[in-house]
């Protein structure tokens, strides 16, 4: 079985590069949301020894916010070593971190530095360090609160001379209150927060990424750049983008390829709504009523598909499409729910019987 185990770099910037701009010149975003957590991660950067915690969802830039503060701090010149906690599998995860001697266990035929040390004076960054295995989290607890740590058989005292950032994209109080996280680990780690906000709470950043990705991708393949459409831009902002950054990008290069005549329209972009992000009227101007006393989730959600039932005159499939949904999920869905077919308008190919 191969792992990337981390990714080590040693890379120095510019000379004549202002200390407090080296790391996020490459950011791209001016929605006020994100260029405050730009600011604050440059505050955070010139504190070189205090720990920082970047929370995120998927695709938000953790990585390259992490990445912002090691190349915006004092020591630049010093490594850069990221490494995912769920990339090493947790019985190898301790000899990477801190290192082995000789003789440690079976194949260990030589003493190893872990990447603590590799990291030097520069930034350990540990990604998704909610998956750091339980029985390994005590060490790194102390190598954080001692500023020392010995490598697995070892004992000789290592100091720790690296800062420590580390991100997450799940709530650590959440992993403390089930038990899978150390509650004194996380209040060491959660010194400065650092909150990297959803593309969906950036407003007009998506389509200045957008245009960035377009010019990118094109210029790559050597294809000529288009314009975006009205209707494209309208989807763009529209669209809650659960994948954040990552998926806007992944959106955009299918575009690029597909688009003809210099445009880009919306029906060029690959949107397809998750399940998880589908609460929402099925039609333009049509809402769900939910009376003051409430009403459960399972209610509205069989409100949700007979509604969208009705507005396709039963046809499964469009309606899966419509709610964001897989044809097999509505038709189980339909029998939980005991959900009665309204008759059709027309017959559907597509739908090849119910």
């Amino acid at each position: 079985m191969s792992y990337q185990l981390a990714t080590r770099e040693p890379v120095a910037p510019a000379p004549d590069a202002r200390a407090g701009d080296v790391g996020f010149e490459t950011v791209v975003g001016h929605s006020r949301p994100f260029r405050e957590a730009v600011e604050f991660a440059r505050k955070v950067a010139q504190r070189r020894l205090t720990t920082v915690l970047i929370v995120g969802e998927t695709g938000t830039g953790k990585g390259l916010f992490a990445r912002g503060i090691h190349y915006a701090g004092p020591h630049a010149d010093q490594p850069f070593v990221a490494v995912n906690c769920t990339a090493i599998p947790g019985s190898l995860l301790e000899s990477e971190l801190f290192g082995h001697e000789r003789g440690a266990f079976t194949d260990a035929r030589a003493r190893k530095r872990g990447l603590i040390e590799l990291a030097g004076s520069g930034t350990l960054f540990l990604d998704e360090i909610s998956e750091l295995p339980l029985a390994l989290q005590p060490k790194l607890l102390r190598a954080l609160e001692e500023r020392r740590f010995r490598r697995v058989g070892g004992v000789d005292e290592i100091p720790v001379a690296a800062r420590i950032v580390a991100a997450t994209n799940v709530s650590l109080e959440a992993a403390v209150a089930d038990g899978r996280f150390r509650e004194d680990l996380f209040y060491r780690l959660n010194v400065l927060r650092l909150r990297i906000p959803p593309l969906r709470e950036r407003g007009e950043d998506v389509i200045t990424l957008a245009r960035l990705f377009i010019e990118e991708f094109a210029g790559e393949q050597g294809l000529p750049i288009p314009e975006l459409a009205d209707d494209a831009i309208h989807l763009l902002l529209s669209h809650r983008w659960p994948g954040n950054v990552r998926e806007l990008k992944n959106v955009v290069q299918r575009a690029v390829v597909s688009a003809e005549g210099g445009v880009l329209r919306a029906a060029d972009l690959s949107i397809v709504p998750r399940e998880r992000d589908r609460i929402q009227t099925p039609t333009p101007g049509y809402t769900i009523g939910i009376p003051p006393d409430g009403r459960a989730l399972d209610q509205i959600e069989a409100e949700a598909i007979r509604i969208t039932l009705e507005i396709t005159g039963g046809n499964k499939s469009q309606a899966a499409r419509i709610l964001g949904i897989s044809r097999p999920t509505i038709l189980r869905k339909i029998r939980r729910y005991r959900i009665a077919a309204p008759s059709r308008r027309a017959p559907d190919a597509e739908e090849g019987g119910s």
